[in-house]
C-alpha cells in the first residue's frame, strides 16, 4: 500500500490572517482603561483602610464618669490640647483624618457624646439637658488634665461647643464649629426664614412617636462614602441607642411656633472659626448672618460653596489644612 505524500504546509500571508475587527480593536483600550481604573480604585480603598486601621491602633481609649455618666473618649499626640466632638449620626472616629494630622503638634482627644457608641445612653430626655452635656465635656477635659482646650464640634457637637464657650469660657481657648449656626442665630433663622423652616421639616419626624423604630441603619449611614469608615460607622450605630440619640432633637431643637431667643447670651470671648458647607440641605448658610453679634473675639467664617454637611469627610484634607493654619495663627 502506497503512502500518500503531501507537500509542505502553506502558511497564509500575514495580512490574510484573522484580525480583530475594527469594533473589537476600538473596545480594547477602553477595557484596559476600566481594568486599570478598577485596580487604582481598589488600591486606594485598601490604602485608606490600612491608614484607618493604623490610626485606630495609635489611639488610647479612656472612660470617665466625672459627670455622672460614663463618657468614652480617645487620645493621641502631644502638645496643646484639642478636643473634638461629633454630631448626629456619628461617633468619635469621624475626626480621624484631622486627629492624625494634628497629633504631631497637638494633644488631641475625641469623645463619644452621651447616647452614642461607647458612652452611656440614657433614654430619658431630661438626661440631655444642656448642663449635663456641658458637664460631659468638662469631665473629659478634667480627665485628660489638660486645662482649657481648643474645642472643635460638628452638628450637635457644634451646638454643644457653642454652649460650652458661652457658659464655661474657662474651658475653651479657641472654638471651631462645623455646619451649625450659633443657637441664637438658628432660632432667629427659623423665626424669619421660611426656607430654613422647610429644611427643618425632618425634625418633626425625628420627634414623632416611634421615630426610632422607623429609621433604618441605611438612612443614618447614607452620607458615608468611604467603605472602611462605613464598616466602623455601622458598628458604632449598632452599639448606639437611636431613641437616646434623638433626644438631642427633642430637647434642643427650637420648638414650634419658632421665635427668636431672649435675652441675648453672653458673648463668646475665644477666637472662633466657623466652617460651613453651603450644600448642607438641613442647615442653611443664611443662618450665619448675625454670628458676629454673638462673638466678641476674632471671628473667621469659612464658607465652602462645594461642601456639604459633613466636611470632615467630604473634604478632609481641605479641613485639615484650614485647621492647621488657623490654629497656628490664633
Amino acid at each position: 500500500m502506497r503512502s500518500k505524500t503531501t507537500g509542505p504546509t502553506r502558511i497564509p500571508p500575514r495580512n490574510t490572517l484573522s484580525q480583530p475587527s475594527a469594533e473589537t480593536r476600538s473596545k480594547q483600550p477602553s477595557v484596559w482603561a476600566m481594568i486599570v481604573a478598577t485596580l487604582v480604585l481598589l488600591t486606594g480603598f485598601q490604602a485608606g483602610a490600612d491608614a484607618l486601621s493604623d490610626f485606630e491602633n495609635s489611639v488610647e481609649h479612656h472612660t470617665t464618669s466625672r459627670s455622672g455618666a460614663s463618657i468614652h473618649y480617645v487620645t493621641t499626640g502631644s502638645g496643646d490640647p484639642v478636643l473634638f466632638v461629633h454630631g448626629f449620626p456619628d461617633h468619635w472616629l469621624t475626626w480621624w483624618r484631622q486627629m492624625e494630622a494634628l497629633s504631631s503638634d497637638y494633644s488631641v482627644a475625641s469623645m463619644d457624646l452621651r447616647g452614642f457608641n461607647l458612652s452611656d445612653q440614657p433614654v430619658a430626655p431630661e438626661a440631655y439637658a444642656i448642663e449635663n452635656l456641658i458637664a460631659d465635656v468638662e469631665a473629659v477635659i478634667s480627665d485628660i488634665d489638660a486645662g482649657p482646650v481648643t474645642l472643635v464640634g460638628h452638628d450637635w457637637g457644634g451646638f454643644l461647643a457653642w454652649h460650652v464657650a458661652m457658659e464655661r469660657p474657662d474651658l475653651v481657648t479657641r472654638l471651631v464649629v462645623l455646619n451649625i449656626p450659633h443657637p441664637w442665630s438658628m432660632a432667629n433663622e427659623l423665626a424669619t426664614n421660611p426656607e430654613q423652616v422647610t429644611a427643618s421639616q425632618y425634625v418633626d419626624f425625628f420627634r414623632s412617636p416611634g421615630a426610632a423604630e422607623r429609621i433604618s441603619r441605611e438612612l443614618i449611614s447614607n452620607w458615608v462614602s468611604d467603605p472602611a469608615f462605613l464598616e466602623r460607622h455601622h458598628a458604632a450605630m449598632d452599639r448606639s441607642d437611636l431613641n437616646a440619640m434623638l433626644n438631642y432633637y427633642r430637647v434642643h431643637y427650637p420648638q414650634r411656633p419658632y421665635r427668636a431667643f431672649e435675652p441675648d447670651p453672653a458673648k463668646i470671648k475665644a477666637p472662633t472659626l466657623v466652617v460651613f458647607g453651603a450644600q448642607d440641605p438641613f442647615l442653611l448658610v443664611s443662618g450665619l448672618g448675625d454670628t458676629w453679634d454673638f462673638v466678641s473675639a476674632p471671628l473667621t467664617l469659612a464658607i465652602w460653596p462645594d461642601a456639604g454637611h459633613f466636611s470632615q469627610h467630604d473634604q478632609p484634607d481641605r479641613l485639615t489644612e484650614l485647621l492647621l493654619g488657623w490654629l497656628s495663627s490664633n
